[in-house]
């Protein structure tokens, strides 16, 4: 055969942005202004920089922008670049177009590594090609792309659960080949948890705060079973998915936090450690493309780099949107059955639409219920991960996709309906914990806003396309329509989520389908509701969070710490933690703060125990500021340790308490929801019309001790307790008398003596109680009892029961008075606002429970023989 002939290097242009002007297949006459503007500051500011981030806003063309960038590379410097994708069906994506649309002759990479073929391989090792490939490709513990010169992160907002994954050990409750492992972990952890909390972690619930309950393990705690937690994983994980994950944490237990609940077990650092992996820092640039990039260091506690350049947005975007959204909210106005009638009719109309859901579980619900009314064909995110052709082809279809934001677009005529159902603020236990117990809510603002725009933006992807977004559940319909947070929208969000408002209050579903109609025709009629939107957005502004600077500032001292505690260096890490403290002062930080010190508290412990003489007073220091700073967060409260030598503190045990109820509370109003009043003044009609009928009372005692933040619960067994309010180590049981008759009626000694031993039946049937203060307590009409009851009634507190409707009424108003402030999970000025309102009234567990301590029911019946 002939030999080869060398090839020459052509010569490049000296900007990317000329280099499209080379490409002789592009379908394109020209790059935009603001692309040519963005890669032409890319070429004047950021070539050498290591880490580099481009914002420019979805529909304005950035992925060109990131393949001529590749391709200049590429060319100019013989680089090998690597193109990172969130999922298979964008990586398809971005290889179609780039061949397709602009010239550019890329290599794909997607399925398993076994599978690239010579060709390719050789196509991206020789710098030939640049190579399109997803997040999971280059991070998990055997990448083939071990040398990459060049990595473009696109969509960076998405990198986060895909960078941490390969650090982040989830342990999960349902996952059949996790089941063994999450027992013998839980087994562990038993004796760090309370006999609630373990049950918990087990499964076994009484109600919605048990389900939503979120805890960590005391970093000295873990640090103490580390030895047993290791020996247990290694003898469990070998059946289970995780295992690649304990490769990269097993010696570095040390620097992570192992968060709990009720579902599952997950073990991570702080901030991903990802100048340990040797693909990544070996780069010689990173280059991070999103449509928002996020303030207050949000990116760099995403990617664990402590310093990137940013490319700031071009000129004109910051008042202009994409495409149009019509928001409907049909839930100010529909019942929960006519809503879900609506969204069948509504689908009907679009044939094509796409649903969001927060798990698995409730995509399976509308998928059963799309296929038995609708007979539509339906799409997993699995079915669309490679290709949408099967979807975009269909007459009448759905796509159900479970707790995912971003990944899968559907511009144009794709799709024009979207369902975002119920979808959480949060993605994983380490936020939940952060945000609903530590009140880290500001730390994670920028990323919920990135996360919420992008669910919602998924059907408009450019300028010209159109979508109705119909917006359902408890959370996110709270935060989209919050008067006060949507000043922090875009101000082309800030005029549609107006107008979808007005245009979703007092409506019926026939007028809500009457709208979508002449939204989906696009005609003159939406031409004129258009303009309302138009003048709206000329007038609006858009805020920027508070603390911005403050947690930007000091992001590079928070990755500082945690690479110093993933090298075992506490000294080091105890400074850095001193470092971050030093630049948080703003009051809405203050929980952020807490936690700082408590981690510096830590670092300072393991550094004591390191041998570095000092230390062990300055952790006492530092855990004492976090309970100081700790008012409104229970978790620090009870974990700040060295601070009370002479013993418990039960002013502190009692504030904790309060805190855990208000928490409870927290939990149960998110539940019910903000967006309307309905459901919450339909559980006050319930509890009302209960308690004023004997046959319904104990039912309604259940519910009003969930609405006042108690966990509560009752029985149907034998000799069982009528209904219990627990909370923290407190515990109210009750012995109802609520039908006697009247005043006439005697209380016997079976009675008392049935009351006197709900204590016991408690500890032996009930999570929790063991060790708790319980104490039972008699409501009745009853003036009277038995002389042979009186020796049991006196460890049994007595409520009239005309007093507790009265009492019940009063706390009732004051719940209700709360709610009118409340807005978030983890508000701590909200949290001292609801604390006092509890403790005033008589609400709060511990006053409460004081206050029936003083009345024995011996001391307030009279003795008859």
């Amino acid at each position: 055969m002939a030999f080869k002939k060398l090839t020459t290097q052509a010569t490049v242009p000296d900007s990317p942005d000329r280099l499209f002007l080379d490409l002789p297949r592009r379908k394109l006459a020209s790059l935009f202004d603001h692309q040519g503007q963005m890669l032409r500051n890319y070429a004047a500011k950021a070539i050498k920089a290591s880490d580099v981030a481009l914002q420019l806003p979805t529909g304005s063309g950035k992925t060109l922008v990131g393949l001529l960038l590749a391709e200049w590379r590429r060319r100019k410097y013989g680089e090998r670049v690597l193109y990172l994708c969130p999922t298979r069906q964008l990586v398809n994506q971005v290889a179609e177009e780039a061949s397709q649309k602009y010239g550019i002759t890329v290599q794909p990479f997607t399925g398993a590594r076994r599978d690239y073929s010579p060709d390719a391989k050789a196509a991206y090792e020789d710098a030939n090609r640049v190579a399109v490939t997803t997040y999971n490709s280059l991070f998990n513990t055997n990448p083939y792309f071990e040398n990459p010169d060049v990595i473009i992160v696109d969509d960076a907002h998405a990198a986060e659960s895909y960078m941490a994954s390969q650090w982040t050990m989830r342990i999960d409750r349902y996952e059949e080949k996790d089941e063994v492992l999450h027992k013998a972990v839980a087994a562990v952890l038993k004796p760090l948890l309370s006999t609630q909390n373990y049950s918990r972690l087990l499964g076994v619930w009484e109600g919605v705060d048990d389900m939503s309950w979120t805890d960590k393990i005391p970093t000295h705690e873990l640090v103490q079973i580390a030895d047993e937690l290791r020996a247990t994983i290694n003898a469990n994980v070998s059946e289970s998915k995780q295992r690649y994950t304990w490769k990269m944490l097993s010696n570095h237990l040390h620097a992570c936090q192992l968060y709990v609940s009720s579902s599952e077990i997950m073990l991570r650092p702080l901030i991903p450690p990802t100048w340990s992996h040797a693909p990544f820092i070996g780069a010689k640039q990173r280059i991070f493309m999103s449509a928002t990039l996020g303030a207050g260091g949000d990116l760099e506690r995403l990617t664990g780099r402590p310093s990137i350049m940013r490319l700031p947005i071009p000129e004109g975007w910051d008042k202009q949107g994409i495409g149009r959204r019509f928001f409907l909210f049909p839930e100010k106005s529909l019942t929960e059955d006519e809503t879900v009638e609506l969204r069948r009719r509504l689908m009907r109309k679009a044939h094509r639409s796409l649903v969001l859901t927060p798990s698995k579980a409730e995509a399976d619900a509308v998928i059963e219920d799309v296929k038995e009314n609708l007979n539509y064909a339906t799409f997993t995110a699995a079915d669309l991960e490679v290709s949408k052709t099967e979807f975009t082809g269909s007459r009448n279809a759905v796509a159900v996709i479970a707790n995912r934001y971003d990944g899968i677009d559907f511009p144009e005529d794709d799709c024009r309906l979207l369902f975002v159902e119920g979808l959480s603020r949060t993605t994983n236990l380490q936020e939940r914990f952060l945000i609903n117990r530590m009140g880290a809510n500001l730390l994670f603002n920028e990323r919920i806003q990135t996360r919420v725009l992008q669910a919602i933006g998924r059907c408009t992807r450019g300028l010209n396309d159109y979508s109705a977004v119909v917006v359902t559940g408890n959370e996110l319909p709270a935060y989209l329509t919050d008067r006060e947070r949507r000043t922090y929208f875009h101000p082309e969000l800030q005029a549609e989520l107006r107008f979808g408002l007005e245009q979703s209050t007092n409506m019926t579903a026939d007028e809500f389908l009457d709208n979508f109609d002449i939204f989906l025709e696009h005609e003159e009629a939406w031409e004129d509701a258009n303009e309302g939107i138009l003048e709206v957005r000329a007038a609006a502004t858009q805020k920027i969070f508070p603390a911005m600077d403050q947690l930007e500032n000091v992001v590079s001292h928070e990755i500082a710490w945690q690479a110093a505690s993933w090298n075992q260096d506490y000294e080091k890490a105890y400074d850095a933690a001193r470092e971050v403290l030093g630049g948080l002062n703003h009051a809405e930080l203050r929980g952020y703060r807490a936690l700082w010190h408590y981690l510096a508290g830590s670092s300072a412990e393991a550094a004591a125990k390191a041998g570095n003489s000092g230390f062990d007073t300055m952790a006492r220091t530092q855990y004492r500021k976090a309970k100081e700073a700790a008012n409104g967060i229970p978790w620090l409260i009870t974990l700040a340790r060295g601070d009370t030598p002479s013993g418990p503190d039960r002013d502190a045990d009692q504030d904790s308490t309060v805190l855990m109820q208000v928490e409870q509370l927290e939990a149960r109003l998110v539940k019910l929801g903000t967006l309307h009043n309905r459901d919450f003044s339909a559980r006050e009609k319930t509890i009302r019309e209960g308690l004023q009928d004997g046959e319904r009372f104990e039912q309604a005692q259940v519910l009003l001790g969930e609405h006042l933040g108690f966990s509560a619960g009752k029985r149907e067994e034998d000799a069982s307790p009528d209904p219990w309010w627990m909370v923290g180590d407190i515990v109210i049981v009750f012995e109802d008398h609520a039908n006697a008759k009247g005043e006439s009626t005697i209380v016997d000694a079976t009675k008392a003596r049935q009351a006197a031993s709900h204590p016991n039946w408690m500890r032996e049937n009930v999570p929790g109680c063991k060790d708790a203060r319980i104490l039972p307590v008699l409501v009745t009409p009853a003036k009277r009892a038995k002389e042979g009851a009186m020796p049991s009634l006196k460890q049994v507190a007595h409520w009239d029961v005309v007093q507790f409707r009265e009492w019940a009424e009063q706390a009732l108003i004051v719940i209700r008075d709360l709610r009118r402030d409340f807005r978030q999970q983890g508000d701590l000025m909200w949290r001292a606002q609801a604390a006092q309102a509890l403790t005033d009234n008589l609400i709060a567990a511990p006053v409460l429970l004081t206050w029936l301590e003083a009345r024995p029911a011996n001391e307030h019946l009279t003795s008859v023989s």
